[in-house]
């Protein structure tokens, strides 16, 4: 029992190692170019045999030694993961092959990821096109698009990443995996970001106020849905719906909770939880009358017709 605690502890330990470092923009060694007179750098890195130069800009002091720091923290969590892994050897800790309905839902969703990052981005109020949002995802910038709006996209992007991590794909949605999430989605907005409420908040075109959340209350009520015998999408739609309801974290909280709903479908290979973006506004209007207790029901029936199924189900 006691290495089954210490097992578990070092996997979740692990997860969130591999999740940090997955939030890091380049791997690898920074390296100067000088090309007709004019320095660049680079990130020199060695893939299998073979060493690999991705070009990262024009050179500056502030951008080279932020990539020193990266190159730094990235040696930094490789070498915790690699102990991790030695320990869980020691332990004798066999991974578990992951489900084949697991790797299609994670599948599934690495496919379509700009398209839902897209989607959940409109649902936030971010102004930006699809093909911007696909230029932000892909070089982590574009122009005439506020700093704030990027940040929020790139956020989404690390948070998705997050949950597809196999590690994590495979971890229960507890309100530790929630809060972790919305310290992602909140990255560079809020210090402690997945950290729970604990100041009044409002809620934009809506008379509901959410009481202030205890982590004891909070932590109680994601197990008791996580336990009940409802249908997994229904589970996932109760998840959402209380997480944006009771606004738990101090914003983000509609991310936060679209993105958790993911994992536990995910988690359980059931498919994706998906708004689209020309629905938003629709699921804003029946949100508000779910939150002030005026219709209980057609919120739950708005975001069952969002689930998209896996095609061999």
């Amino acid at each position: 029992m006691e290495n089954l605690e210490r097992i578990k502890e070092m996997l979740n330990k692990r997860a969130e190692l591999q999740a940090r470092f997955n939030l890091l923009p380049y791997d690898g060694t920074p390296e100067i170019k000088e090309i007709s007179g004019k320095r660049y750098i680079y990130i020199r890195k060695r893939v299998l045999d073979k060493i690999t130069s991705t070009y990262v800009g024009e050179f500056s002091d502030a951008l080279y030694n932020q990539l020193l720091r990266n190159n730094i923290e990235s040696k930094t969590l490789k070498k915790e993961i690699r102990s991790i892994n030695k320990e869980l050897a020691t332990l004798r800790y066999v991974e578990n092959d992951i489900k084949s309905d697991v790797i299609l839902n994670i599948e599934f969703a690495k496919t379509n990821i700009k398209q839902i990052i897209y989607d959940q981005a409109v649902l936030e109020g971010v102004a930006t096109t699809f093909p911007d949002t696909e230029a932000i995802i892909d070089n982590g910038k574009v122009n005439n698009i506020k700093a704030e709006d990027v940040q929020k996209i790139l956020n989404l992007k690390h948070a998705w990443e997050f949950i597809l991590d196999r590690d994590v794909a495979t971890s229960k949605s507890d309100y530790y995996l929630a809060s972790y999430i919305a310290k992602i989605v909140n990255e560079g907005f809020y210090q402690n970001g997945g950290r729970i409420r604990s100041a009044p908040a409002a809620i934009g075109g809506s008379t509901y106020v959410p009481p202030i959340p205890f982590e004891i209350d909070v932590k109680e009520h994601i197990n008791n849905l996580l336990e009940n015998s409802i249908s997994k999408i229904e589970t996932a739609i109760e998840l959402c719906l209380y997480v944006m309801k009771n606004q738990i974290y101090n914003d983000g909280n509609k991310r936060t909770a679209v993105i958790y709903a993911n994992h536990y479908l995910i988690s359980n290979g059931q498919g994706l939880l998906v708004i689209k973006f020309n629905k938003v506004e629709e699921f804003k209007r029946k949100l508000v009358l779910y939150y002030e207790g005026k219709d209980l029901v057609s919120v739950k029936d708005f975001l069952a017709e969002c689930y998209l199924p896996l095609k061999n189900k």
